[in-house]
């Protein structure tokens, strides 16, 4: 936890960044029931290019890859949500039979109709309702290749709200006619990743990554616990590797506590700011105050809550000299900083797909900046595929960018990258040089490791030339 201690006589708030860890067991897990729904959009704009077909493909594949004994629903999405597989409701309990019948189902529905997202999501939230089994965990994954149409954005946040913390979705955009903003909605909601799929077959490949992926949660849910001191307040809970996330209107209250949830994710870094607000007048000067004490819990395979990790308490100190401000520390900048990049790339988007090239150019010139300042390589290199240099030497945006450039440009405006580490770059003991994934720019000096740790990229392939699809 890096949470500076000293706060200006006159502030106002006080910041904390908790980065948790989540390595694979050193012994065999228990058996955890785990319950797969996938969501396919089968409105009208599918059926076109050969899109539901490809569609169709990456479903069968999903199927293929999961686990016997996984529980398995099928909704199939347009302007309503029909119960694909099983016919008869509920999820049935994968084997052989059930992959053969299940993407019989899938094989046998055509295109029709509009798009309503939260349809969807409400139908697999009362699917979910048939696992009864405690601690199970709940996944599911949709694609969608156009914008969210048939219902009203109110309606939509209806539904996400109902919907969280009771299972994790993954959301795929198909095409470029789809909108950036409401797949970051869903996810950010949901604890999933969200990704174009500029080129549709390549569905079949991201998918079956996603469900492998998801084979891999043992933890159905975690919760970041926070126990304020009275004079402080919470501000904002934002997730801040490996992808931007506000989880601040999620908190609900137990016992005098905050539990934020923080969903579930395989073997990997995940890092959360937590910021606090205070009237300054009620700290007493050059006293050591504990703000707040935070601890991870991990939902249990009987449904109870347990601490997963020791509490870690923010002991501030109130300065009693006004007039001095107090600088944050290196990595809170740098937090900070990604956070107005994410915000200029999602301007400069916006402002492009609505015709303003004035306005997406000065903010692609100050994204950018940002960008190269943190060495960001891989948003550097998004934000330059986009760019040209204009006529007065400063890049300016690509009259000819096409929209899924823009719509990937704005979705990827909220990954971040592990901060660049002179000691990363350093040999291990063994002396053989550390492995660098070579889409996120993290290292391991695992050099067995198959995945990237930070963003779950597959080494073999990326190292061999074989096929790649960027991470979540």
């Amino acid at each position: 936890m890096d949470a500076p201690s000293d706060l200006a006589h006159d502030g106002t708030r006080a910041d904390a960044l908790v980065t948790v860890r989540a390595h694979p067991a050193a012994q065999p897990p228990p058996p955890t029931r785990a319950a797969e729904i996938l969501i396919m959009d089968k409105s009208l704009s599918m059926a076109g290019r050969g899109k539901l077909d490809e569609a169709k493909r990456a479903m069968c594949a999903a199927v293929d890859t999961l686990r016997d004994g996984t529980l398995l629903g099928i909704v199939a999405g347009n302007h309503r949500a029909d119960v694909v597989y099983p016919a008869t409701g509920g999820l049935a309990t994968v084997d052989a039979a059930v992959r053969q019948e299940a993407k019989s189902r899938i094989a046998g529905q055509l295109a029709e109709g509009g798009t309503a997202i939260g349809h969807w999501l409400t139908c697999a939230d009362r699917l979910f309702t048939a696992v009864t089994a405690p601690g199970a965990v709940r996944h599911a994954v949709l694609y969608t290749d156009g914008k969210d149409e048939h219902e009203t954005p109110e309606q939509l946040d209806g539904v996400l709200r109902a919907c969280t913390d009771r299972f994790v979705c993954d959301a795929r955009g198909l095409g470029d006619d789809w909108n950036y903003a409401e797949l970051l909605r869903i996810t950010e909601a949901l604890h999933g990743s969200a990704e174009a799929v500029v080129t549709v077959s390549d569905l079949t490949e991201d998918f079956t990554r996603i469900m492998r992926q998801a084979q891999r949660i043992v933890v159905a849910r975690v919760y970041l616990v926070l126990r304020l001191n009275h004079r402080f307040r919470l501000g904002f809970v934002r997730q801040t590797r490996p992808v931007e996330a506000e989880l601040t209107a999620r908190p609900h209250q137990d016992d005098g506590t905050l539990h934020v949830p923080l969903g579930a994710w395989p073997p990997e870094t995940r890092q959360y700011q937590v910021s606090l607000r205070f009237d300054p007048e009620t700290l007493t000067v050059d006293e050591d105050l504990r703000a707040v004490r935070l601890t991870l819990y991990a939902e249990q395979p009987d449904g109870s809550r347990a601490p997963c990790s020791e509490s870690r308490a923010v002991v501030v100190r109130r300065r009693s000299t006004p007039g001095f401000g107090i600088p944050p520390s290196a990595d809170l900048t740098r937090v900070e900083n990604e956070h107005e990049l994410g915000m200029a790339m999602r301007a400069c988007a916006d402002a492009q797909q609505r015709g303003d090239f004035a306005r997406a150019d000065r903010e692609l010139h100050l994204a950018l900046g940002l960008a190269e300042d943190l060495r960001d390589t891989v948003r550097t290199r998004l934000l330059r595929s986009v760019a040209v240099t204009g006529p007065d030497g400063r890049p300016r945006v690509r009259r000819d960018a096409s929209r899924g450039e823009m719509q990937r440009l704005g979705l990827r405006s909220t990954r971040t990258t592990v901060p660049p580490l002179d000691a990363a770059d350093l040999p291990p003991a063994d002396g053989t040089a550390p492995r660098r994934c070579p889409r996120c720019g993290a290292t391991t000096a695992a050099h067995g490791a198959r995945f990237c740790e930070e963003c779950g990229g597959l080494f073999d392939e990326a190292e061999t030339g074989g096929p790649s699809v960027d991470a979540p």
